[in-house]
């Protein structure tokens, strides 16, 4: 990146390393530096909870409303009923009204902890497309919008042609939601004066037929900004543990397992990660990444403290940070740990130890808890678990027990 931008979102977000790509990077730091810039991105309502691997655009609209600019979340509640078929294998199950207006519930929750909502000009706005998508006539719809697309430009995009390379099917409902998204932008642009949509990368073709409509039935200027795939410095996707997703909301992970997933960062990362997740000015993160030796683990409870304060607030990241000194330096069990609660129904006339390890979230399912019991990582009560088949009763939980994988990640079980 050779560009010096003017406005204050441009520098930061290029100095941060949220920047991969833009359609006119002269023009949109432009329009920034004179003035509110309302822009969105767009989320589908696909799980009940947001993901660490959906932080690195939150992050940017948080970035956009300090330096001014005014954040439009936007919930795919009509979008969600087709399914985004970006780089996917296979159709996305869809889901019924209930279920997703459920999940936008959750993931709101998410959004107001980095974000703040409100009528100010800078205050975000939380909409959502099935306001126009729901009530469209089909007819219209195509004589109006389908006629400005073409299939050939759209069979070309990377997104739909790495599928149909791999003679994966398609379905016409799938590859509607382009369509569909590129209409987005165009009722934001019109309704809200929204002249900005990002995303990740993988977005780009989406983002750019949105731009495109909009110009021919608008003629209107507006811009288009990704953010580079997140990867972890051993190539592994961001937002992925042992146990799955690791989600944003409490209730789905608790604080301490959020705290861990970032103090559990690979040196390499610590600095490209505080950048991004952490408001810590850059010399700092700088500073930090420098580190050598044990000294970088320093760096990493920095950042899963900044992390967790940010989204849990900050006695929850002190909370975490406490049960792990208790956990890693003196043995102990920590008052913070994720708990998995188990009903004497549920555990009947016992419960197997590797179904336990899978349900408290420390492997992703049976056979990863038995390679890990095999290789003598996992502990229970900080005593090496070697036996597989260990079956524990009410008798054996009526005090909590603790399991753990490898040295880094600890649960309890309980009776409760």
């Amino acid at each position: 990146m050779t560009y010096h931008p003017k406005s204050d979102f441009m520098a930061t977000i290029i100095a941060r390393g949220f920047l991969a790509d833009c359609t006119d990077y002269q023009g949109l730091d432009e329009a920034l530096s004179r003035g509110v810039v309302p822009a969105y991105i767009g989320y589908d309502a696909t799980a009940k909870s947001l993901h660490v691997g959906h932080l690195m655009n939150i992050m940017l609209l948080r970035c956009l409303q300090k330096a001014g600019g005014k954040p439009i979340t936007l919930m795919g509640g009509g979008t969600t009923k087709v399914g985004d078929p970006s780089f996917r294998s296979d159709e996305r199950p869809l889901l019924d009204a209930g279920q997703i207006d459920a999940n936008i519930a959750g993931m709101s929750r998410v959004f107001a902890r980095y974000l703040s909502y409100g009528d100010g000009p800078t205050d975000a706005l939380m909409l959502n497309n099935a306001e126009w998508l729901d009530g469209l006539n089909y007819l219209d719809f195509l004589r109006d919008i389908g006629r400005h697309f073409s299939v050939n430009r759209m069979l070309a995009f990377e997104s739909v042609k790495s599928r149909l390379d791999r003679e994966q099917s398609l379905s016409f409902l799938e590859f509607n939601y382009m369509i569909l998204q590129a209409y987005d932008f165009l009722e934001l642009n019109r309704r809200h004066g929204c002249v900005l949509q990002m995303g990740g990368s993988d977005q780009w073709g989406n983002i750019v037929n949105g731009i495109d409509l909009t110009r021919r039935v608008l003629d209107h200027e507006i811009y288009g900004l990704t953010t580079p795939l997140l990867t972890t410095s051993d190539g592994r996707k961001m937002g992925k543990s042992a146990g799955g997703a690791v989600w944003l909301d409490g209730e789905m992970l608790a604080p301490y397992g959020f705290w861990q997933f970032w103090r559990n960062t690979t040196d390499a990362d610590v600095g490209r990660f505080l950048k991004i997740f952490t408001e810590l000015p850059v010399e700092d993160c700088d500073r930090l990444a420098a580190l050598g030796g044990s000294e970088i683990n320093a760096a990493k409870i920095i950042l899963a403290n900044e992390a967790t304060t940010l989204l849990h607030g900050a006695e929850a990241a002190a909370a975490a940070e406490a049960t792990a000194r208790e956990v890693f330096e003196h043995g102990g069990v920590g008052d913070d740990l994720p708990t998995l609660r188990l009903t004497a129904q549920e555990i009947g006339e016992g419960i197997s130890v590797v179904q336990l390890i899978v349900r408290a979230g420390l492997a992703a399912s049976g056979k990863e808890a038995k390679r890990l019991i095999a290789e003598n990582g996992a502990r229970i009560d900080d005593m090496p678990l070697t036996d597989a088949g260990l079956v524990l009763d009410t008798a054996a939980l009526a005090s909590p027990v603790k399991l753990s994988a490898g040295r880094k990640r600890h649960a309890l079980v309980q009776l409760g």
